[in-house]
């Protein structure tokens, strides 16, 4: 059986639908992330799942358990990750991590918490000191006190800076090899690539498609874009566009002065004859590159919409 089930959330604000209907199960270990637009349902859906709030209608059941009878077992068993402002300022991020530690029966050490999200060495900094990075770091590990099997973190990096926003990969990383499940939203399409088992992508209430990266990225498509420059000026381009079009791994090209795109269902294999033309011909190539698709090409693909920060 799945550590955490969904069927049939919906949930309405007025005459808005910001939820209509989402059906998933996570399996424990996982890292499962949830990606959407701003106002796809995201947030909206996680506060469903960690009971803050309650469904116009749908089930969610976390290891066998269920909100409506479990309240206080279902409490011990996640881990929120508290927005800046639920921590304590004036208290140190080791004051900050013994008060929420006091409100479960079987913390996790301190220490070890501390240790896990790098913040040893500030553990007697009060928490107006701390950089964006280190509160993140922070609340994530206020997240983890309690020891929960299922861990909520909502778009943890948002404004940070890239190497903040590393730090932050390699705690959720540590939490899958510790075991932990781990639901995520963010914002940042290479980190869901790089982190997630799986990709769920939202949008306008309802769940677009669901998958792993990989498995999200080929079912796009099997083509890859190729590009290439001469030195040699626009008539190597042009000649080289024509043999390359006769090529069956070649889908489409597109030319623009000296510089040469074309789509490829093997790539590796156009190149071998592309080059062995542009030898014969004495043709120099400046550069050339190998365009993989990402999952922002997948989100667009499916929502029809340009990633927005």
């Amino acid at each position: 059986m799945s550590l955490l089930e969904v069927k049939g959330l919906r949930k309405t604000f007025g005459s808005v639908t910001a939820v209509e209907d989402i059906s998933f199960a996570v399996e424990a270990g996982e890292v499962f992330t949830i990606i959407g637009p701003n106002g796809a349902g995201k947030t909206t859906t996680l506060e469903m799942i960690e009971g803050l709030q309650k469904p116009d209608s749908g089930t969610i059941t976390i290891d066998g358990l269920v909100w409506a009878k479990n309240t206080e077992e279902i409490k011990y068993k996640i881990g929120v990750q508290p927005q800046s402002g639920a921590m304590f300022d004036l208290l140190t991020v080791e004051e900050n991590l013994d008060l929420f530690a006091s409100f479960y029966p079987k913390p996790k050490p301190a220490a070890e918490i501390l240790e896990m999200i790098n913040l040893t060495d500030h553990r007697g900094k009060r928490v107006k000191s701390l950089s964006g990075g280190q509160k993140q770091r922070l609340a994530i590990g206020l997240a983890m006190i309690s020891d929960p099997e299922v861990i909520f973190l909502d778009e943890p990096t948002t404004g940070l800076d890239p190497q903040a926003r590393r730090n932050i990969w390699d705690i959720i990383l540590k939490l899958k090899e510790l075991g932990k499940t781990t639901i995520l939203t963010t914002h940042y399409m290479e980190e869901a690539e790089k982190l997630s088992d799986r990709v769920c992508i939202v949008d306008q209430g309802r769940i677009i498609t669901l998958d792993t990266p990989a498995a999200l990225i080929d079912r796009l498509t099997k083509e890859r874009e190729v590009r290439l420059s001469f030195l040699d000026g626009e008539q190597a381009a042009k000649d080289t566009e024509w043999v390359v079009q006769n090529q069956p791994t070649v889908v489409r090209t597109e030319r623009d002065g000296a510089t040469l795109k074309l789509w490829s269902i093997q790539p590796e294999e156009t190149l071998y004859g592309l080059f062995g033309f542009t030898k014969e011909r004495g043709y120099r190539v400046e550069q050339v590159s190998i365009r993989e698709l990402s999952l922002e090409d997948v989100f667009i693909a499916f929502t029809g919409k340009e990633w927005r920060d």
